[in-house]
C-alpha cells in the first residue's frame, strides 16, 4: 500500500474486516503500536494520507465474500490480493475473471513467498486464453493441511520482500512496462536467498474459461 501510494496511484481501495493486533506489527508495517485494536483499513488509510495526501483511499471494513466480491472488484482497474486463505483467493480470482480485471496475487509462508499475475479474461499472443487461478490450483488443499500465519508464524521481512514485489507488478500492469507475470509463478525462498520460476498455462478443464 505504501509503495503504491508513494508512486502516485490516485485511488486505492482497501478491504479488510480485521483489527490491528500486536502480532501483526512485525510484518504489517503500515500499522504502528498506537493502532493496536483499531480497524486495519482505518489505520492503513491514515498511514497513506501521511505519506501522500493526494491519494484517495476507500476504506472497506468488511470481508470479501461471494455476495460482494464482483461489486467491489468492478469499481477498480486492478486488484492486488494479499489474503491469507484459499477461500478468499478463489472468490476474488473468480470475481476478477467475470469483471475482466487484472489480478496480482501474492502469498507468504514462514520463510517463502509466491507471486503471479492473472489476466484470465484475455488471450495470449497465440490466441489461447490466459490461465486462471483455477488453472494453477484446480482445487484447494484439504482443510488443515496448510497452516495459517497465526499457527506457524512468518518472518516479517519476508512479507516485505513479497509485498514490494507485488507493488512492482501492480505498477507494471498499470503503466504497461516490462514483462508481465501472466503464466509465471515466481517463488522466493528466504532461507537460501533464491528465486525460482514455474511456468503454467491455461487448463481447458477449468470451470471459468474452459
Amino acid at each position: 500500500l505504501l509503495y503504491l501510494a508513494a508512486a502516485g496511484v490516485g485511488t486505492i481501495g482497501i478491504i479488510d474486516d480485521d483489527a490491528v493486533s500486536l502480532d501483526n506489527l512485525q510484518r504489517q508495517v503500515v500499522h504502528g503500536t498506537p493502532d493496536v485494536g483499531r480497524p486495519k483499513v482505518a489505520s492503513a488509510a491514515e498511514a497513506i494520507g501521511r505519506l501522500n495526501p493526494h491519494v484517495v483511499v476507500e476504506a472497506l471494513p468488511e470481508r470479501l465474500e461471494k455476495a460482494n466480491a464482483r461489486a467491489i472488484v468492478g469499481r477498480y482497474d486492478i486488484v492486488a490480493d494479499g489474503s491469507d486463505n484459499f477461500t478468499t483467493r478463489y472468490v476474488l480470482s473468480d470475481a476478477c475473471y467475470h469483471e475482466q480485471k487484472p489480478l496480482v496475487l501474492a502469498a507468504v509462508g514462514p520463510f517463502d513467498g509466491q507471486i503471479t499475475t492473472f489476466r484470465a479474461h484475455e488471450k495470449g499472443p497465440d490466441g489461447t486464453p490466459n490461465p486462471t487461478y483455477r488453472c494453477l490450483f484446480p482445487s484447494p488443499p484439504p482443510p488443515g493441511t496448510v497452516p495459517n500465519c497465526a499457527e506457524v508464524g512468518i518472518l516479517g521481512a519476508v512479507a516485505g520482500v513479497v509485498g514490494t514485489l507485488q507493488a512492482v507488478e501492480v505498477l507494471k500492469e498499470i503503466v504497461g512496462a516490462g514483462d508481465s507475470l501472466v503464466g509465471r509463478l515466481v517463488m522466493y525462498d528466504a532461507r537460501s536467498t533464491r528465486f525460482d520460476e514455474v511456468r503454467y498455462g491455461w487448463d481447458p478443464d477449468n470451470p471459468l474459461s474452459g
